[in-house]
């Protein structure tokens, strides 16, 4: 029999599971994500990515503030669901929640668990220059992402990739390993274990006073830290400007040989030191523009050779 179940999630690397879901033939009764926010030149509130994908299927949503108020609590449990499954909902599931389904609320984490709980795992592995990364379904309990593991998939980071190349590799992962574990679940063989005690770090939220690139960095630390943040919130530099500094992230960058000062321009090429070696950009965007290959970028701007970039 297929499942009866709630979904819970919000941004694009939910709308996978939500699908596979949907095309395996689990009925879901309700689909919970964040409320709609205000974007565009217009400001006007637009639907998180999965409302839009659950409206064009036909779906239930809602967009509750909170799910700590009994009403909100007693509104989940009236839909009788055998189980939910949540996927970068954003909101912390409170023990009513997560008691209220027959067989268990299901998270898809994107990493190795214990390694990288919390906020923001994609972006703190590729900073970190982990060799791996993955998908883990976790079935929740009151705790930061410390439930039991009921699957795990595993990748390799290749060395250029980014946290957006990951995230969507991921993504399309955790599609199919949920999509599993769902039919396991639904057999009733779904076998879950406590996560291991050791190698447990947290994967903080990103913040603004972390995305400016320090050149004094090692190469192989500046070009971690560049693709960790691509394309979002994306690590930056200031260029000089006729009236104020130019604002530039930097989305693709590779190690170079050489180095210097750190900071300082080494070529024609954007190949910049760092405190150790250096890095040469590839993709760029600056403040209001649209993403550009470097060799674009340097056709329309004149950088002197030896120029020291803040």
């Amino acid at each position: 029999m297929p499942l009866r179940l709630i979904f819970m999630g919000t941004p694009d690397f939910a709308v996978p599971t939500l699908v596979e879901i949907v095309g395996a033939g689990h009925e879901v009764v309700a689909v919970y994500t964040r409320e709609p926010k205000p974007a565009g030149r217009g400001m006007e509130l637009q639907d998180t990515p999965v409302a839009r994908e659950a409206k064009r299927f036909g779906l239930p949503v809602l967009t509750p503030k909170t799910l700590r108020t009994p009403e909100a609590q007693a509104e989940f449990a009236a839909f009788d669901a055998d189980a939910a499954v949540v996927v970068a909902y954003g909101m912390i599931l409170p023990p009513a929640v997560l008691d209220a389904v027959p067989l268990g609320c299901f998270n898809l984490h994107a990493s190795l668990l214990p390694r990288w709980r919390g906020a923001a795992p994609i972006n703190r592995a590729v900073m970190a220059g982990d060799a791996e990364s993955g998908v883990t379904v976790m079935k929740m309990d009151e705790g930061l992402d410390t439930g039991g593991m009921a699957m795990m998939e595993r990748i390799s980071i290749d060395a250029d990739m980014t946290a957006g190349d990951l995230h969507d590799r991921l993504a399309t992962i955790g599609s199919d390993i949920m999509h599993r574990a769902l039919g396991a679940l639904e057999r009733g063989t779904l076998q879950v274990k406590p996560q291991p005690e050791s190698g447990v770090t947290y994967a903080e939220k990103l913040s603004k006073g972390e995305t400016r690139i320090d050149w004094s960095d090692s190469a192989q630390k500046v070009h971690n830290h560049i693709r960790g943040l691509s394309p979002f919130p994306g690590a930056w530099f200031e260029l000089p400007g006729d009236k104020a500094p130019v604002r530039v992230k930097v989305l693709r960058s590779m190690r170079m040989a050489g180095g210097g000062v750190p900071g300082t321009l080494l070529d024609d090429k954007l190949t910049i030191a760092c405190g150790d070696g250096a890095i040469r950009i590839l993709e760029l965007q600056r403040a209001g523009k649209q993403p550009m290959k470097a060799d674009e970028f340097l056709r329309g701007t004149q950088l002197p050779r030896g120029i020291v970039l803040s």
